[in-house]
């Protein structure tokens, strides 16, 4: 309760406070003995300091450098605020404020045993949760907290879930809590949409977000997402009418600003695209999709240098973001510094660990930097894991190629053809000429003159490969008026069923036995 003696001081300087004119509401609590009026003097002072730190970059330095200047009364809101922690006086608000200013000042350890303790005091106060979120790195740091007994823990375990990549557990988690009688939250529904999101199953995630936006038409949260789902799927006018729909709801938003960035960036107007981000970050610089976004733009740019610093800051504001470690790494691949990128993957693959393009990356990686056992366990993991973009066998193969290791290759070759001819996809994927073409000078070259002979005549079907299909039947044709006889040497792999008709075939050569080996 507020002391009557400090309530007409709480009202005033409250009116202050809500005009942003943080320094006079500061200065009218100062002597105020209520909790309540204490937390809203030291949130002033903390605000103010806030304020006076972006006033001071905004201008002269822009968003990319905005962690280089800090919060002037940080030290001082430290010192007082731990006086009175050490003297039990803090109530939950206090607690999460204090929290605030450890995480600023870098004394993450102490961040979190004071974020607990606000859970503890105040536990449906959704922020010091989402504060704690934050400062959790992995799930055994999840475990050894204490948190309290109370039904926002599951939302936040739900939350944390989500953003450690557990995600059927966050399903789970969600889908208890929608039993337990919140079936018709929008909250719930849209953090479901985002846990399919981050596994990439994206018709599922925009059926979500489509049925939210039925349910809450003026919804902005989260929207930002949704667009980045319609931006992987190129789906102009529906981005279009989304980023129309949110700047006639609130164009100041940073949700809108996201939105339309990523309208321009779908039409390869990158300066605008950046621009936007940036506005959005300007609104909030804590927002950890406008970072990477931007990187994203700027990296289109060629502006390797402020890709990099819009990365780290992203990073800055949450550790766990692939996206930012992952666009690092691409970075340095540009700059053609094979171990910074090295580094970069690997953090991007700790974070997720059954993405085939993190791994493929690494192997891309290990192959530069003449690692090839390495690289080889990162193309063959890919493709364990489900190869996304079906590309990790193809390396392997060429990588075998290179060393010579001729059956190994031709294995690859042939697990790679077995996929794609199941799929139906024989006339669409590009590279199945290549494996084509190997497959049909490694069948000659061991006698297997009637396998030769069907890889050459699909090497016909391809621009690419047609010359070389037609040579390689000439060939085959003139060695059999020679008389001499096929090989019928059974060790060797042989791609013929699959080939003859579109059935998975039975029969599979793995390549290497590292399916359970993790780079």
């Amino acid at each position: 309760m507020c002391d009557a003696r400090d309530l007409d001081a709480l009202c005033l300087a409250k009116s202050y406070f809500d005009l942003k004119e943080y320094d006079r509401a500061a200065y009218f609590l100062r002597g105020c003995r209520s909790q309540k009026a204490y937390f809203l003097y030291m949130y002033s002072r903390y605000l103010s300091g806030e304020k006076k730190k972006d006033d001071e970059t905004v201008d002269s330095l822009g968003p990319l450098e905005k962690g280089q200047v800090r919060n002037e009364a940080l030290r001082e809101l430290r010192v007082e605020l731990s006086k009175k922690h050490s003297a039990g006086e803090l109530d939950g608000f206090a607690l999460y404020l204090y929290g605030v200013v450890l995480r600023k000042l870098d004394l993450l350890k102490e961040a979190v045993e004071i974020f607990v303790a606000a859970t503890h005091a105040l536990p449906l106060h959704w922020g010091s949760w989402l504060e704690l979120c934050n400062l959790i790195t992995n799930i055994e740091m999840l475990k050894s907290l204490s948190l309290p007994e109370c039904w926002v823990r599951d939302f936040f375990m739900a939350h944390m879930f989500t953003e450690l990549q557990m995600i059927k557990e966050a399903l789970q988690k969600y889908q208890s809590l929608m039993e337990a009688g919140f079936a018709k939250s929008t909250y719930i529904i849209s953090q479901i949409a985002v846990a399919y999101h981050n596994i990439r199953d994206i018709d599922q995630a925009l059926y979500l977000f489509n049925e939210l936006r039925e349910q809450d038409p003026f919804r902005i949260e989260n929207m930002d997402t949704f667009s980045n789902l319609l931006y992987v799927r190129s789906m102009k006018p529906e981005l279009s009418y989304l980023a129309h729909n949110l700047v006639e709801i609130d164009k100041y938003r940073v949700e809108t600003c996201c939105v339309i960035g990523n309208y321009y960036s779908l039409r390869s107007q990158h300066e605008k695209a950046a621009l936007y981000f940036q506005r959005a970050l300007k609104l909030n610089p804590r927002c950890l999709g406008a970072w990477t976004l931007m990187g994203h733009e700027y990296m289109e740019m060629k502006n390797t240098s402020a890709a990099i610093q819009a990365y780290r800051h992203a990073i800055e504001v949450n550790k766990r973001d692939y996206r930012a470690w992952y666009g690092l790494g691409q970075t340095y691949e540009i700059l053609k510094m094979p171990f910074y990128s090295l580094y970069y993957y690997r953090k991007a693959h700790q974070l997720r660990p059954n993405d085939s393009r993190m791994l493929v990356a690494l192997g891309e990686c290990y192959e530069k930097l003449s690692q090839q056992v390495e690289a080889k366990k990162c193309y063959w993991r890919a493709y364990s894991v489900g190869d996304v973009e079906r590309m990790a066998l193809l390396k392997l193969a060429k990588l075998h190629e290179q060393l010579n290791e001729f059956d190994d290759a031709a294995q690859c070759y042939i697990i790679y053809i077995q996929d794609i001819f199941s799929c139906g996809e024989q006339l669409e994927h590009a590279e199945v000429s290549t494996a084509l073409r190997y497959l049909g000078q490694y069948y000659f070259k061991n006698k297997l003159y009637d396998e030769a002979s069907l890889c050459a005549q699909r090497c016909c079907d391809y621009n690419d490969a047609r010359e070389e299909g037609k040579a390689l039947l000439r060939q085959i044709s003139a060695v059999r008026e020679q008389g001499e006889p096929s090989s019928t040497d059974l060790s060797v792999p042989c791609v013929f069923n699959p080939l003859s008709n579109n059935t998975t075939p039975v029969r599979r050569v793995s390549p290497l036995d590292l399916s359970s080996v993790t780079p």
